[in-house]
């Protein structure tokens, strides 16, 4: 039986040889497609010649490290990018989102949990919707090419970003806890995780606020979550 991973083309990305044979073997028989790379340099060169939708990276890798192999697929693709750590990494995985990964799975990890974010990741980058546009305040969410525009302004966001920002302007001027936020864009596997709402309100401020330091639009409500004040 065919699938909806069939011809989904996945790169995998780890200097442990034994990871990349079992990421391999695991994806294959989902019906991805799958090529790896034993370190970030030669991922690129496979990135820029194979054109993968989704990216499964290590952290800590020679030569290139996964860092800085997020910020170059960054630089040229919104396509998902999920990182693998280890255990005790965290300031080094909050630098991997910052640098652009969408999401990332702690080594060891289960073959289920890792599926599941393959499968939300590519869903989430392919998702259609009925609406080409959706307009907020002085906003002006695109779906067709997943951007903001604000007046005039183009801002083009990552992926995560792009879902945390629309899943906020749908519901505006209301306090969005913590918890519903991470459950949105995260899934439920994020509860313990806060990490990826202050590094992402932290770059979509950045894209969006005219002064990322005192927000008018994404503003903080201390100890409960955020809100959107789409007139600011």
């Amino acid at each position: 039986m065919t699938t909806g991973a069939d011809k989904s083309r996945v790169l995998v990305v780890d200097d442990e040889p034994q990871i990349t044979r079992v990421l391999r073997t695991v994806l294959t028989s989902q019906g991805y497609q799958v090529q790896t790379a034993p370190e970030g340099q030669s991922a690129l060169s496979s990135f820029t010649e194979w054109r993968p939708e989704l990216v499964i990276t290590d952290l800590m890798m020679p030569r290139m490290d996964g860092v800085e192999l997020c910020r170059r697929i960054r630089a040229m693709s919104s396509v998902p990018i999920i990182v693998l750590s280890v255990k005790g990494e965290e300031l080094t995985k909050v630098e991997a989102l910052d640098s652009g990964a969408d999401d990332y799975v702690t080594k060891p990890f289960g073959i289920d949990e890792l599926l599941a974010r393959v499968r939300a990741a590519l869903r989430r980058s392919g998702a259609e919707t009925s609406m080409a546009s959706f307009e907020v305040g002085g906003f002006r969410i695109d779906f067709d090419d997943r951007r903001v525009h604000i007046g005039d302004r183009e801002v083009r966001l990552t992926p995560k970003e792009f879902e945390l920002f629309v899943y906020m302007a749908r519901h505006p001027s209301r306090v969005i806890t913590h918890r519903a936020l991470l459950e949105a864009v995260w899934g439920e596997a994020s509860q313990e995780q806060p990490e990826y709402l202050r590094v992402f309100m932290g770059q979509l401020r950045k894209k969006l606020e005219p002064d990322p330091s005192s927000p008018r639009y994404l503003v903080t409500e201390p100890w409960v979550g955020y809100r959107f004040n789409p007139g600011g």
